[in-house]
């Protein structure tokens, strides 16, 4: 079945650097899409960036010129690089199998300021 299993997150000071990891298995990852939602406390959750199967990338507003997605189709394994952190950045960090709307469990980005 499909699982998707991120990691990455963590503590990190205002204008620090992250990166995170999704491990996909269960589908043919080099075909399909993925993207990277995030979902702060008291907010609706929002898409982050968003890679198709050629590595054609989108990204929100908010994180355009500070965050890159990027993919590994040997390893399965979507990336989202977090440069320049803002406290605003603090959320849950999901992986998002576009096509079937899979999602992982998430993982926690804390930016303090």
């Amino acid at each position: 079945q499909v699982q998707l299993v991120e990691s990455g997150g963590g503590l990190v000071q205002s204008g620090g650097s992250l990166r995170l990891s999704c491990v996909a298995s269960g589908f043919t990852f080099s075909r399909y899409a993925m993207r990277w939602y995030r979902e702060a406390p008291g907010k609706e959750r929002e898409l982050v960036a968003h890679i198709s199967g050629a590595s054609t990338t989108n990204y929100a507003d908010s994180v355009k010129g500070r965050f890159t997605i990027s993919r590994d189709n040997t390893k399965n394994t979507v990336y989202l690089q977090m440069n320049s952190l803002k406290p605003e950045d603090t959320a849950v960090y999901y992986c998002n199998y576009f096509a079937m709307n899979y999602w992982g469990k998430g993982t926690l980005v804390t930016v303090s300021s």
